[in-house]
């Protein structure tokens, strides 16, 4: 019998693949307390006070402070700054910084921190240079552009940040040493140094041992079972794709 592959071991929850969560600041969402009604027919002051560095995310948080005593930690835009005053609700206006819902907010306007639902807190465009797009208003919801390039149908009462989250071009500065690279996989909880399966015996990976008859496809279906399921899972179009004929 061989040993358990990393899938397994992983799904078993023990401290090796647990990521060190009791070290994060706090969850980064808006102020949840407000109801969507209230937000969407003023605009309520607030103030940052302070950046931090959330362990595991690659975008800095701010800490803001609302006239009504609330307080939240978001997802910092870029260009805003400590003591900047901002403001949430439908009556803010456009600039950078400001929480404003999606529909009152004008087409071609970048955006972050994106709530899918009203009063999720925020879901999309969250990470380090990320950013959406509003693309227009209709009757049914407010099309947005996701980071991906796909478009989304939002409700207007979604709440979302303007500008671009801060810390683009964070992934482009090299690590340098496997250290660095080790301790921000131990914040994400991501085992590392990861070992390639074909690196491995064949009674330890499906992908195991050296000889090349023994290659098998690397693609796997969705419902196969946790020892299985390693390599391009439920992959719609392996292989080259066709070229399409113009005419």
């Amino acid at each position: 019998m061989g040993k358990r592959i990393r899938v397994q071991r992983r799904g078993r929850g023990g401290p090796t693949y647990r990521a060190s969560t009791h070290k994060r600041v706090a969850p980064a969402q808006y102020p949840l307390t407000i109801t969507t009604k209230e937000y969407f027919k003023t605009a309520i002051k607030g103030v940052i006070e302070e950046f931090v560095h959330d362990p595991g995310r690659g975008a800095p948080l701010a800490l803001i402070r609302f006239e009504n005593g609330e307080t939240c930690y978001t997802v910092v835009p870029e260009g805003v700054y400590v003591g900047q005053q901002i403001q949430m609700g439908g009556k803010a206006s456009v600039e950078v910084g400001n929480i404003i819902p999606i529909g009152k907010i004008p087409g071609g306007t970048m955006i972050c921190s994106v709530e899918l639902r009203p009063g999720d807190g925020g879901k999309i465009a969250k990470s380090s240079g990320a950013y959406a797009t509003v693309v227009a208003h209709t009757a049914q919801g407010t099309i947005i552009k996701l980071p991906s390039g796909k478009t989304k149908y939002v409700n207007d009462y979604c709440r979302a940040t303007i500008g671009v989250a801060s810390g683009s071009g964070r992934t482009e500065k090299p690590f340098l040493k496997a250290g660095a690279k080790f301790h921000k996989m131990k914040a994400k909880g991501h085992k590392y140094p990861r070992t390639r399966g074909r690196a491995m015996v064949a009674a330890v990976h499906p992908y195991g041992s050296s000889k090349k008859s023994a290659r098998k496809g690397t693609t796997v279906s969705r419902h196969a079972p946790p020892g299985q399921k390693v390599g391009l899972i439920a992959a719609k179009g392996a292989g080259r794709k066709k070229k399409k004929s113009t005419r």
